[in-house]
C-alpha cells in the first residue's frame, strides 16, 4: 500500500482524468442503488450504502446525482445487477481481479475474457488468485490533516489495523468487516476522509519491467473503460525508475 500515491497517479495520467471522473460517477451511482436496493435506503441504516454515498461526496459526486441514484431503487426503476468477481493473471504473470456489476452476465464474461486474451492475459477460475490478496478496508486522508503520531492515534482507537503515511496521504486500514465502524471514529476524530471503501490488498507482489508495466496498464486502462467494470486490483510492483520512466513515456 505504500505505493498508493504514485500509483493513483500513474493511472490518472495523460489527460484521462475527466474520462475517469466520468466513468467513476457511473460507477458510484449503480454502488449507490444496488446498496439502496439491497437494504433500507436510509443510509444511517444501511453500512453498505453508507459507505457507498461517502465514497461518492468524497469524490466530489453532487448531491442530486446521489439522490437520484438512491430514489432509483426506491421506486422500482432500477436494473437488477449481479455482482460477479473474476480472477486472472495479466502481461508478465501479474495477478488481477476484476469486479464487475452487471444486467448481462454473459455479456460482461465475453467481454472481459476478449480483453485478458487481447492484452497477453490469461482468465482463470474465481480463487485462482484471490489467496494473493486479502481483503481491507482503506480509508485514505491526505497528509494535512495532522502529523504521523497523531494519525496513528486516532486510528488505534478507531480499531484499525494499520497506518501507513508518506508527504501526500494516511492510508488507514482494517479488517473489511469493521470498515463502516472504523470510518465512523476516525470522522468523528479527524473530519472527513477523501477516500474510504473496501479493497483487495495484495499480500505477494510481482515486479514488472518498464515494457511489462505498460502492457499491463493497457489491460487495466481497458477494462476500466468497460462499463460493467467497477474496480480492477492487481498485485503489481514495479521500482521508482520504472515508474518514472512509465509516467514520462
Amino acid at each position: 500500500m505504500a505505493g498508493h500515491s504514485k500509483w493513483a497517479n500513474i493511472q490518472h495520467r495523460k489527460g484521462r482524468q475527466d474520462k475517469l471522473r466520468a466513468k467513476l460517477f457511473s460507477k458510484l451511482s449503480k454502488e449507490i442503488t444496488v446498496a439502496a436496493k439491497m437494504g433500507d435506503p436510509d443510509p444511517d441504516k444501511n453500512p453498505r450504502l453508507r459507505l457507498a454515498v461517502k465514497e461518492a461526496k468524497s469524490s466530489s459526486v453532487p448531491k442530486d446525482v446521489i439522490e437520484r441514484a438512491i430514489n432509483k431503487a426506491v421506486g422500482g426503476d432500477a436494473e437488477n445487477y449481479d455482482e460477479i468477481r473474476y480472477e486472472g493473471y495479466g502481461p508478465g504473470g501479474v495477478a488481477v481481479i476484476v469486479e464487475a456489476m452487471t444486467d448481462n452476465r454473459n455479456r460482461t464474461a465475453s467481454s472481459v475474457r476478449s480483453t485478458f486474451t487481447k492484452s497477453g492475459g490469461n482468465l482463470g477460475e474465481t480463487g485462482s488468485v484471490g489467496y494473493m490478496f486479502d481483503r481491507k478496508g482503506q480509508i485514505v486522508y491526505p497528509a494535512s490533516i495532522g502529523d504521523d503520531d497523531t494519525v496513528m492515534m486516532a486510528a488505534i482507537e478507531a480499531g484499525a489495523e494499520d497506518v501507513q503515511s508518506d508527504a501526500e496521504n494516511h492510508v488507514i486500514l482494517c479488517d473489511a468487516t469493521d470498515l463502516n465502524d472504523v470510518s465512523t471514529a476516525l470522522e468523528a476524530a479527524l473530519g472527513e476522509a477523501e477516500s474510504t471503501k473496501l479493497i483487495w490488498q495484495p499480500n505477494m507482489q510481482t515486479e514488472l519491467d518498464l515494457d511489462g508495466l505498460t502492457k499491463l496498464m493497457r489491460l487495466v486502462e481497458t477494462l476500466e473503460d468497460d462499463d460493467d467494470v467497477q474496480n480492477v486490483t492487481t498485485n503489481v510492483d514495479a521500482s521508482d525508475d520504472v515508474m518514472a520512466a512509465y509516467a514520462e513515456s
